[in-house]
């Protein structure tokens, strides 16, 4: 099982943090799946009572810091249920504290980049529920990822009134307010707030 682990998780991480993963692993098992590209999370842990095991999944279209990161991420949830249950929200500082120490040891330029671990480590003094989230960290960690044929394109591209499509719907961009910009729903006059981080598709009016 350890040597299947092995595999696996050496195929989507940076080659020097295979053994770190691995002693994770052997320190408390899961079942460990790699996915397909999922909209709404980059990973997931769950814990299955009718068998007892401890699940943990990561999406395969990651470049390798962030499958690192997101690795790293699931099984802090994994420990800190271990260790607490339900005790304590899902991201709250009984996690942080567990996903600080976990992220220590990969905290090196031998594992990150220096580009991607200055941002890393600043973002790791209070971790938010996603690296996501972090404006800046996901934007150092986007120039490695994998699989651009057609480079993607988020609102922090756009300058104030430039129209976009988000899921369909036209919107207009009406100006930035530090990581998330106000916009405009172009068929029904109302505003919403969206990430600078939010992906959408160019307008060709």
């Amino acid at each position: 099982m350890v040597e299947r682990f092995r595999k696996i998780i050496s195929r989507y991480v940076p080659e020097n943090a295979t053994g770190y993963c691995v002693k994770c692993w052997k320190e408390d098992p899961f079942s460990f799946k790699v996915t397909r590209q999922r909209k709404s999370k980059l990973g997931d842990y769950r814990f299955n009572r009718e068998t007892g095991n401890h699940e943990i999944t990561v999406n395969g279209n990651l470049n390798p810091y962030v499958f690192l990161i997101t690795f790293l991420h699931e099984v802090a949830h994994l420990k800190h249920y271990i260790k607490y249950k339900n005790n304590g929200t899902p991201h709250g500082y009984l996690w942080k504290n567990i996903f600080q120490d976990l992220m220590r040891p990969v905290l090196t330029d031998t594992i990150f980049p220096r580009a991607v671990l200055n941002h890393l480590e600043n973002h790791m003094k209070n971790p938010k529920a996603s690296s996501q989230s972090d404006p800046v960290l996901s934007r150092s960690l986007r120039q490695y990822d994998l699989q651009k044929h057609v480079p993607d394109v988020y609102l922090e591209d756009l300058s104030d009134g430039d129209s976009f499509i988000f899921k369909g719907r036209a919107f207009t961009k009406i100006r930035r307010r530090r990581t998330r910009s106000l916009c405009r729903d172009d068929s029904t006059g109302r505003k919403y707030l969206f990430s600078e981080m939010t992906k959408i598709e160019r307008s060709e009016k």
